[in-house]
This record gives structure tokens, sequence and C-alpha cells, in this order.
């Protein structure tokens, strides 16, 4: 019998990376591994129905940084992030996965993560650090941030990209400059609508994620038998 892996996902909108990750736990893609959390930064994400949805049930928990600051006038953005973080580290995650979180993530959190902040007043903070990986529909380098999908297919349109594609890296400070786990090249074709190529794109998403996930997870926990 394999020690199970945990992993958190966080989320903010429909799920359908979630759901890849969900349909290959505990399967050869993704052995030995239980999806310990799902947390969105909005209340009406689908991904929140699906991990409830899920046999056996996904936990989850909900927390958006408008009303946060609102019911805590002295609490920052990296407050916020921080309780985040705290939800995170509660569940025990051996990695944790930004499978379409829109909210760029401060300092503070990659620090209470990586062990080099305290978690909380009492002085604990993380036994080893826990690992941070994103999933970015663009190649290294290219199209950085929000609509990346739109600014590559934009820049298609007028010739200055052949292709684009969708990575999976490691979460740094530096929005989306860490360093790349999985890479795949996603073709624009000509005369395509951008929902056709949007498509096609999170079609290729789904397969990078698990395969990202079980990698850096390998690296963390190797499936070993106990």
């Amino acid at each position: 019998m394999s020690q199970q892996r945990r992993i958190v996902v966080l989320i903010s909108g429909s799920g359908s990376n979630l759901q890849a990750l969900i349909d290959a736990r505990n399967t050869p893609s993704l052995p030995s591994t239980d999806i310990a959390l799902v947390v969105s930064n909005r209340k009406a994400a689908y991904g929140l129905t699906r991990a409830a949805n899920a046999n056996p049930a996904i936990p989850t928990a909900y927390l958006a940084l408008q009303p946060y600051l609102k019911a805590n006038p002295t609490k920052t953005r990296q407050d916020y992030d921080a309780e985040i973080a705290r939800i995170v580290v509660r569940a025990k995650p051996d990695l944790v996965v930004l499978a379409g979180w829109m909210h760029i993530m401060s300092e503070r959190f990659l620090d209470i993560l990586s062990g080099d902040t305290l978690l909380d007043d009492e002085g604990e903070k993380v036994s080893r650090p826990i690992p941070v990986i994103n999933l970015h529909p663009a190649l290294p380098g290219a199209f950085d941030g929000a609509n990346a999908i739109e600014r590559a297919y934009e820049a298609f349109q007028k010739g200055e990209i052949k292709h684009s594609g969708v990575m999976v890296h490691r979460v740094i400070k530096e929005v989306d400059r860490g360093e790349p786990v999985v890479v795949r090249e996603v073709e624009i074709k000509v005369g395509e609508p951008i929902e056709a190529f949007e498509e096609r794109l999170h079609q290729i998403e789904w397969g990078v994620i698990v395969e990202a996930t079980a990698k850096v997870l390998d690296e963390v926990v190797p499936v070993t038998s106990v």
C-alpha cells in the first residue's frame, strides 16, 4: 500500500482543470494522490460544485478579497494572502496547485509556504517548504499575466507569432516567471475563431496540469510502499 500524497487546489472559476485532477487522482496518471482541499476566491465558482460532487467529496473553502477587507478594515491585501496561506497549510498539502486562480499572490503567501515567515502569532511555521505550481495559458516568457489567450490570438492575427501554448510553472515572486515544469505548444489555425482556439488550448491544459502535478509530487513525495 502506497503513502497518499496530498494536494490543495486553488480556483476562481468553472474548475475544468480541477476536474482533470479529480478524474486523474489515484490513477496511473496521478497515483496515490488525494485532493485534500479546494479553495476558491469566488463564491459562485462552479469548481466548488465539482469538488462537492466528486466521489468521495472534496472539502472546500471560500474566501474573497474584497469581503475580507470590508470585514477587517485594518487588514491589507497581504493579510488576505496570509489568511489564504493559513487555510492551505492547515490542509497539510505536499503541493499547492493554482488551477485558474485569478489573484496574484503577494510575497506573504509564498513566504509562509516556504517557511520563511511564521504562520501565526504563536510562532508556528511549516515544517518543510510546500511547493506551488501554476497553470498559465501561454509559453514561457510570452504573455505574462491576465488575458494571455486573447493577447496571443491577437498577436497571431498580426503575424507576430506562429503559435502559442500552455505551461505549468513553479510560482515565484515574479508573475508567471517561475521555472517551467511542463510546456506544450498549441497551434493557432488560420481563420479559426478565438473560441475554437481557446477550446483546443483548454483540452491540452487538462493533460498538462495532471502531468506537471505528478512530476512535482514525485520530486517531493515519491510513490513508495508503506
